[in-house]
């Protein structure tokens, strides 16, 4: 697997229908004068490459406070993980010390892969942060958002517990939502979110409703979001 900047215009044209392909929409999630405004204001587009074949890529800019934001990234199997710690190297080589993005906090494998698989953190929940979105992978849901910060001068290991302590909500599936042993809170996503929206588009809202209940109320207090189990539970502690 091969990782460099994509600058050139044919590369950066297909990294723009890559990016529409995956989140299933006619037109551009991130066109190609954006992703070349992008590039021109010092920010970066970084491909992964299985042969010639384009396997991932993500986009970045810097910010005024000297971190990255990044902006988007897709891979298949087996390539978000390289593809991301490319993007540090190139991050951190131009002196950035952190990194943040944002992501869907009922999607459960993105969390997961965050908060344990790089060591992030979650700092921030926002109500319907796009508005309205039409791809196929977004439309019809709300579009609310976690914001993650990941520190690219060390390394933060994500210890898994087990949930513990008085069940607070309940989830739209009659099992529990939330726990609290008085210190940290653990809240309950679906397994696959995906699957929900595709069977019932109102139980997805119940799901989106009750999640985002427990996160603004925990973030009200001082917590964030530090770990993510294997069946679906997010840990948070205070700051």
């Amino acid at each position: 697997m091969r990782f460099r900047v994509i600058s050139d215009v044919p590369g950066i044209a297909r990294v723009a229908a890559y990016y529409a392909e995956v989140w299933q929409t006619s037109t551009d999630v991130l066109s190609s004068e954006t992703l070349h405004c992008i590039r021109h204001a010092g920010g970066a587009t970084i491909g992964a490459f299985d042969g010639d074949e384009l396997a991932g890529a993500t986009t970045g800019l810097f910010c005024p406070d000297g971190s990255v934001y990044s902006m988007i990234a897709a891979a298949r199997a087996g390539v978000g993980h390289p593809l991301k710690l490319a993007q540090k190297d190139w991050a951190a080589g131009l002196g950035a010390k952190s990194m943040r993005w944002t992501y869907d906090p009922l999607v459960s494998r993105n969390a997961r892969f965050n908060l344990v698989k790089l060591g992030a953190v979650v700092t921030e929940y926002t109500v319907d942060f796009y508005g309205p979105m039409n791809d196929g992978v977004n439309e019809g849901d709300q579009s609310d958002r976690l914001t993650v910060q990941w520190d690219l001068t060390g390394s933060r290991e994500s210890h898994e517990s087990v949930p513990a302590g008085e069940v607070t909500s309940t989830a739209p599936d009659g099992e529990p939502l939330a726990r609290t042993d008085g210190e940290r809170i653990w809240c309950r996503v679906p397994r696959d979110i995906v699957q929900v929206r595709k069977e019932s588009r109102d139980l997805a809202r119940q799901w989106r409703e009750a999640v985002r209940g427990v996160f603004v109320d925990a973030f009200e207090r001082g917590y964030v979001a530090t770990s993510m189990s294997r069946d679906g539970w997010y840990e948070l502690e205070r700051k």
